[in-house]
């Protein structure tokens, strides 16, 4: 047994730890957090809030950086002491260990793509002459930093594949720095363009720039907490510094709206969609670059419906949208009639939730979703089924883009058990061609995947996918992990990880509920969940545990959920409400504090979803689900490891700061609740493999020590 105090004295609070490492299950002694009298009124409601210091910057506080300190030094002993923990990390090890590639894309003659040898922190973008030549290295992040925590977050081809713009990020953070290459020569350019979050590259037709979107330059201490307001559209030359870049769109009367510009593939118009949240609803407007005036013209206004900009056929634009449509459908409007009535619908609504539209080859290509799962079909121009993509089973396609004149695309086809496999689709003869196969450390075959559907609290059948080793058990004694998420309408469907096949190698069993709050059956299934109808998606996943006991999967004390962002303030919120359907949880990068999340970074975006407590109806039902504020002392919760990055500039780490704190502080048994904090990584775009290999690590030896599994 290792035992150690530690005090550790900084700007005038003394924070005291002591914690024991060792093989058995004595009890946690958590860090003294210091708790304050910070009280706030909402509506005539007094509310606590004891560790509002836990919210200064890691980076500016030193306080917050020695009780970050102190936790994961309680965190990592405790994980460390764990038998099984090297074994898990070996055989995690193994798995990732395959050649695995991005979809090429294809550009004047040239493939652009992504590889990564297996273990490599991030992957190395190639570009070749053909899919059978060898490919030369374009650029290798894996030379950006020692540690691999400098990702590569984007890139855009410019027309003739003359140069590529790319997007760099340090430490997983949203903010990107973008850079421009010659494709030819692999040289840099001196071109720097910063301060650029939440935003794409459209690159004009003669090569010479770029649009992009970008916010002004942050105040001191302000760049990884503070609002991000005012952004504006800018043209970027190339060979030109930034700050001779020219103002295109910007509305300081609205402080809050985002926007996006795409180039049409004939290269004659700028087309702007405005954003001021989550929502998928849209204004858009346009400007024909053929044209001397620079004003954007007014194409649909208001934020009533969503319009995606799918292509164009001279002035006729083609838009997914859903209004009159909840699950979708594809409409044109001649820019030159741009009335309402006008407007003629081309794919029809369907049954199934249609996801998105990519107009290559002159035929449009349009992705869906039944039940979540992957459905593509091919239309003509004028909405005519061509025919249905043939799909290897149950699981996930992504891809099929390109541009107009392409006879071909790519796709990616996976399943919870099944790696990304990369097809070549001929749009001529409709026929697919596999170009990569991952060689995967395991048997496929072994496993197998169904989709149920339950009853939840009000009745409504939600779908679930479970998988699991084939020939598996129904006695109540199998370890499960239940996955949700379950907001933004975005839809979680049968993808693969790597996590999950080691998860079931360990003899658990993999379920992924598709609660209300997603995309899954179009915008009825995601608006039926949010603002003060939120609380539907708890009962939802609290539900699909209670079918996986009431069915035998497993019980209690052997099943584990898990969610991240969205996801992780999901198992907070219903640990709150069942602690005791719960043997293990795992929030990631949790929204914990309902009360105040959107005073920090994008967290305002999500008033679209969540509502505010700044509205008395929103505040009321936001309080009755906050992780944070739902805690009760002396409840016995189940064991808990909560998962956060000091440098998370999407859902700021004090979310998991203060709910650990408070959840330790209320903790009425004996179950470990305890926080990884990584450094230098973010939300969790751009982690190295070695960070995600570590962390995974930890959370299945977690689970193995607290649902009591053999692992050999």
């Amino acid at each position: 047994m290792r035992q150690a105090l530690i005090v550790l004295a900084c700007g005038g609070l003394l924070l005291l730890a002591a914690f024991t490492s060792q093989a058995g299950d004595s009890p946690l002694k958590y860090p003294k957090t210091k708790r304050v009298n910070q009280v706030d009124e909402y509506h005539g409601a007094k509310v606590a809030d004891p560790y509002r210091w836990l919210e200064a910057d890691v980076r500016e506080s030193k306080e917050v950086a020695a009780w970050v300190e102190a936790e994961n030094k309680v965190t990592n002993a405790y994980l460390d002491a764990i038998p099984e923990r090297d074994l898990i990390k070996k055989r995690l090890t193994e798995l990732w260990n395959f050649e695995r590639f991005s979809l090429p894309s294809r550009k004047s003659g040239l493939f652009f793509f992504q590889r990564n040898d297996g273990l490599q922190n991030q992957s190395v973008l190639y570009v070749s002459d053909s899919l059978k030549a060898k490919p030369r290295v374009l650029l290798d992040p894996n030379k950006w930093s020692k540690d691999g925590t400098v990702s590569l977050t984007g890139t855009a081809v410019s027309p003739e594949a003359k140069y590529l713009a790319y997007g760099k990020s340090e430490g997983g953070s949203d903010w990107h720095t973008w850079h421009i290459l010659d494709v030819g020569t692999g040289k840099e350019l001196s071109d720097k363009i910063s301060w650029v979050k939440f935003s794409n590259i459209a690159w004009t037709k003669d090569a010479k720039g770029f649009f992009y979107t970008r916010y002004p330059e942050p105040e001191k201490g302000a760049k990884y907490q503070g609002l991000a307001f005012n952004a504006s559209l800018y043209y970027h030359r190339v060979g030109t510094p930034q700050s001779d870049d020219v103002l295109v769109y910007k509305r300081p009367d609205q402080k809050e709206w985002g926007f996006s510009g795409q180039v049409s593939d004939d290269g004659r118009y700028l087309v702007v969609s405005a954003w001021k949240g989550t929502d998928h609803r849209n204004p858009v407007f346009y400007r024909d670059l053929q044209e001397k005036s620079t004003d954007l013209v007014n194409l649909i206004e208001g934020f009533d419906n969503k319009y995606d900009f799918v292509g164009n056929d001279g002035p006729v634009f083609f838009f997914v949208t859903d209004l009159e449509a909840p699950m979708g459908r594809l409409i044109a409007i001649d820019t030159r009639k741009p009335a309402r009535k006008e407007w003629k619908e081309i794919i029809p609504t369907s049954k199934n939730a249609l996801q998105g539209v990519n107009l290559v080859g002159n035929q449009f290509i349009a992705s869906y979703l039944k039940d979540a799962r992957s459905e593509t079909r091919i239309f003509d121009l004028k909405g005519k089924l061509v025919r249905e993509v043939a799909l290897p089973g149950i699981g996930t396609t992504t891809g099929f883009g390109g541009e107009r004149d392409d006879t071909e695309t790519f796709y990616s086809y996976s399943s919870f058990a099944v790696p990304p496999s990369i097809y070549r689709y001929d749009l001529t003869t409709g026929k697919s061609e596999l170009w990569k196969a991952p060689k995967v450390g395991f048997s496929p075959d072994d496993y197998e995947t169904r989709q149920i559907f339950y009853a939840s609290k009000d009745g409504t059948k939600i779908p679930m996918f479970i998988t699991a080793k084939k020939g598996i058990k129904l006695d109540g004694s199998n370890p499960t992990l239940l996955y949700g998420y379950g907001g933004f309408n975005i839809s979680i469907t049968p993808g693969f990880k790597i996590s999950a096949v080691d998860w079931m190698e360990m003899g658990g069993i993999y379920a992924v509920a598709n609660i209300r709050g997603g995309g899954e059956y179009g915008q009825d299934w995601h608006k039926s969940a949010i603002k003060l109808n939120r609380p539907k998606c708890y009962e939802d996943f609290i539900a699909a545990a209670e079918w996986l006991i009431g069915q035998k999967y497993t019980r209690p004390d052997k099943l584990a959920i898990q969610g991240r962002s969205n996801g992780g303030l999901l198992v907070g919120a219903v640990m709150c409400k069942r602690p005791d359907l719960f043997g293990a949880c795992l929030p990631g990068v949790g929204v914990m504090d309902m009360l105040r999340f959107h005073k920090f970074t994008a967290g305002r975006y999500w008033v679209d979803d969540y509502g505010s407590a700044d509205d008395a109806k929103e505040f009321s039902v936001l309080r009755s689900y906050s992780p944070y504020h739902n805690l009760k002392k002396g409840t016995k919760y189940p064991a808990t490891l909560c998962v956060t990055a000091d440098h998370d500039d999407r859902v700021v780490p004090s979310h998991t700061f203060k709910f650990i704190s408070e959840l330790q502080y209320c903790q009425g048994g004996s179950a470990p609740v305890l926080a990884r904090i990584d450094t230098k990584a973010g939300h969790g775009a751009g982690r190295s493999t070695a960070q995600v290999i570590d962390e995974v690590t930890d959370e299945w030896a977690f689970l193995v020590k607290n649902l009591k599994m053999t692992v050999k």
